[in-house]
């Protein structure tokens, strides 16, 4: 069944602070966020479906601070007993917990915008839709052999505490990732969209048979200094690890961050923006702070890292909005974050997929079928030689501080000479500083489309176009 949103949600939060007042006294601060969630989830393999399965739930999720000391909890059963177990389980926890000094209170009643307008449509989508978008993905592959999924889903939000404080939304979503291989050599495609209707399993499908096509009989290339583009599923890494670590607002607090607000750290080039609502998201986070647009990268200056209230209280700062579930262990972060394309202001393509790639480039021919859009064809164009990189994997990070990263490339890499791909190159292995690989004048171009591509978490997403660089540094081969 679709998930059945409303007021309920709200009033399983107001039900549940009441419940923390009357069991452990006025005293007590809590809140409570209440998601009721549907994913929908339809994977292919060999070409052909092998599991569609759909899964809907209800979270409540409880913190409470009761004489000086802080607990949160977690439970699914929203029964009145449910609620009371999840409400004592905390308390008791609460009461057996080291005291916390760095308590930063609770968000006070707060006016927040109305969610962003969402796809009825994306979230009741049934397993009939992505199954004929899987059919148009493996038609498109033109007898390769293919791989990957298409999800849909929906969560419905609410907010409350003891502050009195209260606030609801909802947010639809859609996303698809494939491959395909030829002998031995991958492509792939990934989109990431607000509605399900403008997923292109078609242009997915065709882009990631070409790249596959273009991948084959690959040869070996020194260690070494290389100019390079990276396609956009490859600056998404970059993004990845940038926002972990380096505007995270924990890491900096604790002086593990690279960022230095009123620095210029980057190329004037990079302009970086963490924007849930400009998709379907939600204009709250965990703690019922209201969120929006924040510039975390002014054309290469750094302006701001994200907090939530425990790291903004403990600089003496306003939280921006970024508590999230995994924020007690791993800090506050950027989750929705673009890279401005060139000469915009960063709106993403709606389809995440070039007209020149919706055509089909012919497999035969190594230069269209391994760049797959004009976009980043321009940027290949002005490379005298060099790498062309669809996708970074397996990036682990060397040094938090001065972000020093290890990793992959995968699913295609290629040697341009006087603008044109000329041949595959097999992988490389690959230790780079994120940051000095962005930093004034080593950033060469930015393409003019920018892809939203999705993460392994709902909600989760990263935009960035094709970027042009003066200099990555490759290491060794794929094998060490």
């Amino acid at each position: 069944m679709p998930v059945r949103a409303g007021d309920d949600e709200l009033d399983i939060a107001g039900r549940v602070v009441d419940l923390v007042t009357r069991l452990a006294g006025p005293a007590a601060q809590a809140e409570v966020t209440v998601t009721r969630a549907e994913s929908a989830l339809t994977r292919f393999a060999n070409s052909a479906i092998h599991q569609n399965v759909v899964a809907s739930a209800v979270d409540v999720r409880l913190r409470v601070h009761l004489a000086g000391r802080t607990a949160a909890g977690s439970g699914n059963v929203v029964t009145a007993d449910g609620l009371r177990a999840l409400v004592e389980r905390v308390l008791t926890a609460a009461r057996f917990t080291p005291p916390d000094p760095a308590w930063p209170g609770l968000t006070p009643a707060t006016p927040v915008a109305p969610a962003p307008e969402w796809d009825p449509a994306t979230a009741h989508a049934g397993p009939d839709q992505r199954a004929a978008l899987v059919q148009a993905f493996v038609d498109a592959a033109a007898g390769l052999v293919t791989a990957g999924y298409c999800r849909t889903g929906h969560r419905f939000t609410a907010f409350a505490n003891s502050a009195g404080h209260s606030t609801q939304g909802q947010a639809a979503e859609a996303a698809m990732d494939g491959i395909a291989r030829a002998g031995g050599a991958d492509g792939t495609a990934r989109q990431h969209v607000d509605r399900v209707a403008d997923l292109d399993g078609a242009g997915l499908g065709r882009r990631a048979a070409a790249k596959a096509r273009a991948a084959a009989d690959p040869v070996e290339l020194p260690p070494g200094r290389y100019p390079v583009v990276l396609e956009p599923a490859a600056v998404a890494d970059l993004l990845q690890n940038l926002a972990w670590y380096g505007f995270n607002g924990r890491r900096y607090a604790e002086h593990q961050s690279f960022a230095v607000p009123g620095t210029v750290q980057f190329d004037r080039a990079v302009t970086l923006v963490d924007d849930p609502l400009a998709a379907s998201g939600l204009p709250f986070d965990l703690e019922g702070t209201p969120t929006g647009a924040l510039t975390l990268v002014d054309a290469g200056t750094t302006r701001a890292v994200t907090h939530d209230r425990r790291s903004a209280t403990e600089l003496g700062v306003a939280s921006t909005g970024h508590a999230w579930a995994g924020g007690a262990t791993f800090g506050p972060i950027p989750r929705n974050l673009r890279l401005a394309p060139a000469g915009t202001t960063g709106t993403a393509d709606p389809t995440g997929v070039s007209r020149a790639a919706t055509r089909g480039p012919a497999a035969d021919d190594v230069t269209t079928g391994a760049i797959g859009d004009p976009d980043t064809a321009a940027l290949v164009s002005r490379m005298e030689r060099g790498l062309l990189v669809s996708d970074l994997w397996y990036t682990r990070v060397l040094d938090p501080l001065s972000l020093v990263v290890t990793g992959l490339t995968r699913n295609g890499l290629w040697l341009v000479e006087d603008g044109r791909v000329t041949r595959a190159v097999r992988d490389l292995r690959f230790t780079e500083s994120y940051p000095r690989a962005l930093a004034p004048g080593a950033v060469l171009e930015l393409g003019r489309r920018a892809v939203r591509l999705p993460d392994r978490t709902d909600g989760v997403w990263w935009e960035a176009p094709s970027l042009r660089l003066a200099s990555w540094n490759f290491t060794g081969g794929a094998s060490g």
